[in-house]
C-alpha cells in the first residue's frame, strides 16, 4: 500500500545521471518525496487479504518527520553518493523500517529530486518467548510497540524467567529525541533477586562526517550472582554495582575517507560483594572495587561498507564494514579521587574486513581491556575474532567463525566461560571455566525462497563447533579438553516484524564431556545473525 507518492515522473528516473556524475555537475538536491510502504503490499494478490489488509489498517506509519530527520541530505545541500548511501545506513538500522532506498527521480537546471522509499514492520506485540539453549529454559512474556505511535520510539512492559532470575521490567528508548541526535534509554527492572535501573542521554557520532558528540549514563543494580562447574551452579556471592559515565567528543569530521574522533570524560565505577543472605551453596565473594577515573579516548574509522543479502539474515539488505577501524581509551584511578586503588584503565579494538562478501570475505576485530596496578596486569583480556563468508550461490553459504581469548589475572566475578550459551551448542550453559578459552564453529548455510504465509523467510543450516578453556579455575572444576559438537538446524525470519531477529531450532549432539549430558540437545533461541 502507497501511502505517500511522488509526481508522475518515475519514468524520468533512467534518464537521470549516475551519482558520480551529478557530483562532478555541482548537482543540488531538490525536492526530497517520501515513498512509504506499509507492511503489506495489497497491490500483490497474494497479499491482499482480509488479515494483511486488517493489519496495515491497524499498524500506524512511520511518520514522515521521523524519516526526514535521519536523513543526512537536505533540500538546498550540495548531492553526494556518500551521504545517500549513509542515510540509508541509518535508516536501515530501525528495526521498524524492513527496508530503505534513496534514489534520484528527476534532473534538471542542476537541481536533482530524490525519493526516499521505506517499508514499514509489524511493531506493535506480545512481548512473548520461550527460548531453551545449554540446557535451561528461558521465558518472557509482555507487551511492546518498538514504533510507538509512529514515532519512532519503544515502549516495553515485560517479565521474564532465566536461570539466573525472574524480572520486571519497564524499557523506554528514542533514537531521536525530539528533532534532535540525542538518543535516550531507560530501564527499570525489579528481579527475584534485587533491582537494576539505568538511564542513559547520549549525542554519538552518528555519522562519518560528524563534529560532536556528548552524553552520560547511570546505573545501579543489585544482584545475586552465581558461579558455575560443568553447567550447574557452585557458589555464589551477591554483587552491588553503581557506575556512572560523562564524556564529551570532538572530530574535525571525513577527511581523505578517514574520520578521527576524540572523547573525554570520567567514570566512577563501584562493586561492592558480599555474601548472600540465606545461602544454598558455598561463598565465593571477589574482592570489592572501586575506580574513578578520567579518561581520553581516539576512534579512527574508515569509509568503507558493502551490501549483501543471505549473510547473516534471510532474504534482508546487510550493511557490512569492511573497513579499518581502531578505537582506544586509557583513564587513570586514583585514590585522591575517591578509588579504593591507583590504576591504569585500558580498552582498545582493531577491525578489517578483506574481500568482498560477494564471494569470499573475512573479517577480523581484536578487542582488548584490563588495568595496570603497580606494575602488574590485572583483570587483562585479549581477544581475537574471524569471520569467514563464502558464497557457494543464492542460496548457498560456508561460513566459519574462530574466536580466541587470552586472559591473566582475572577478577572471580569475570571468569572465562565456554558452553551452549556461548556457541559450543551440544553442551549446558557455562560448562567450562578459565582464562582463556578457543572455539570454532562451521556451518553450511541454506537459504530457500519458502515464505510461508507471507510472514517467515526459511533457512537450514549444518553445523560442528569445537573449543575448550585454558588456565586455573576459580572453583577447580573437572575439565575434558577439547569439546565438539554436530548438528543441524532451521531458521526463521520474519520481514514482516520489527525484531529483526532469527528463529533458532537446532538439535546438536555433543562428542564429549561427562556422562550426565543428554546425547541430543534440543536448542529454541532467536538470535540476531544466522
Amino acid at each position: 500500500m502507497l501511502l505517500a507518492t511522488a509526481l508522475p515522473i518515475a519514468a524520468l528516473a533512467s534518464e537521470v545521471p549516475d551519482g558520480r556524475a551529478l557530483e562532478r555537475d555541482g548537482a543540488r538536491v531538490g525536492k526530497i518525496t517520501l515513498e512509504k510502504s506499509n507492511i503489506f503490499d495489497l497491490s500483490d494478490p497474494q497479499e491482499d487479504k482480509w488479515l494483511y489488509r486488517f493489519a496495515n489498517r491497524l499498524h500506524v506509519v512511520t511518520k514522515d518527520r521521523v524519516i526526514r530527520k535521519q536523513l543526512l541530505l537536505k533540500s538546498g545541500d550540495a548531492y553526494s553518493t556518500r551521504l545517500a548511501d549513509e542515510s540509508e545506513r541509518i535508516l536501515r538500522e530501525n528495526g521498524y523500517l524492513f527496508d530503505a532506498s534513496i534514489e534520484p527521480i528527476r534532473y534538471e537546471d542542476g537541481v536533482v529530486d530524490l525519493v526516499v522509499r521505506t517499508r514499514d514492520t509489524w511493531t506493535l506485540s506480545p512481548d512473548l518467548s520461550i527460548s531453551r539453549s545449554g540446557g535451561e529454559n528461558r521465558t518472557r512474556f509482555g507487551i511492546e510497540d518498538t514504533n510507538l505511535l509512529g514515532r519512532g520510539q519503544i515502549l516495553r512492559l515485560s517479565r521474564s524467567d532465566t536461570v539466573d532470575r525472574t524480572s520486571s521490567s519497564l524499557l523506554f528508548a528514542d533514537r531521536h529525541l525530539g528533532s534532535s541526535w540525542v538518543s535516550v534509554f531507560a530501564k527499570f527492572a525489579d528481579n527475584s533477586d534485587g533491582k537494576s535501573n539505568i538511564i542513559a542521554a547520549v549525542r554519538p557520532f552518528y555519522a562519518l562526517d560528524t563534529r560532536w558528540s556528548a552524553g552520560g549514563q547511570a546505573l545501579q543494580d543489585d544482584r545475586r550472582s552465581a558461579l558455575y562447574a560443568l553447567g550447574e551452579e557452585a557458589a555464589e556471592y551477591r554483587h552491588e554495582r553503581e557506575y556512572l559515565s560523562l564524556f564529551g567528543g570532538w572530530s574535525k569530521g571525513l577527511h581523505n575517507g578517514k574520520a578521527r574522533r576524540w572523547t573525554a570524560g570520567v567514570v566512577i565505577d563501584d562493586n561492592d560483594f558480599s555474601a548472600v543472605q540465606n545461602p544454598t551453596l558455598p561463598m565465593a565473594v571477589p574482592d570489592d572495587r572501586k575506580l574513578v577515573y578520567p579518561f581520553l579516548g581516539l576512534e579512527i574509522v574508515e569509509d568503507q561498507f558493502e551490501v549483501a543479502r543471505n549473510r547473516d539474515q534471510i532474504g534482508m539488505t546487510e550493511d557490512f564494514y569492511l573497513g579499518s577501524r581502531f578505537s582506544g581509551t586509557l583513564g587513570w584511578s586514583d585514590e585522591s579521587l575517591g578509588a579504593d586503588r591507583d590504576a591504569l584503565i585500558y580498552t582498545a579494538s582493531a577491525s578489517r574486513g578483506f574481500g568482498s562478501l560477494q564471494e569470499n570475505a573475512l573479517l577480523l576485530s581484536v578487542y582488548a581491556n584490563g588495568r595496570l596496578e603497580s606494575g602488574h596486569a590485572k583483570n587483562a583480556l585479549l581477544t581475537i575474532d574471524a569471520r569467514y563468508y563464502r558464497t557457494q550461490s543464492a542460496k548457498r553459504l560456508f561460513f566459519a567463525t574462530l574466536s580466541a581469548t587470552r586472559g591473566h589475572a582475572l577478577d572471580l566475578d569475570t571468569p572465562v566461560q565456554i558452553g551452549g550459551d556461548s556457541g559450543l551448542r551440544g553442551y549446558p550453559l557455562r560448562y567450562q571455566n578459565g582464562e582463556s578459552k578457543l572455539l570454532l564453529t562451521i556451518e553450511q548455510r541454506y537459504f530457500t525462497n519458502w515464505y510461508p504465509f507471507r510472514l517467515f523467510r526459511v533457512g537450514g543450516a549444518v553445523f560442528a563447533d569445537a573449543g575448550r578453556v585454558w588456565g586455573p579455575d576459580p572453583l577447580g572444576g573437572r575439565r575434558f579438553g577439547w569439546l565438539s559438537d554436530v548438528g543441524f538446524g532451521l531458521r526463521l525470519s520474519s520481514p514482516r516484524l520489527s525484531t529483526g531477529k532469527l528463529v533458532h531450532i537446532d538439535i546438536a549432539f555433543p562428542l564429549g564431556g561427562d556422562d550426565s549430558i543428554d546425547s541430543v540437545q534440543f536448542l529454541l533461541e532467536t538470535k540476531r545473525r544466522f
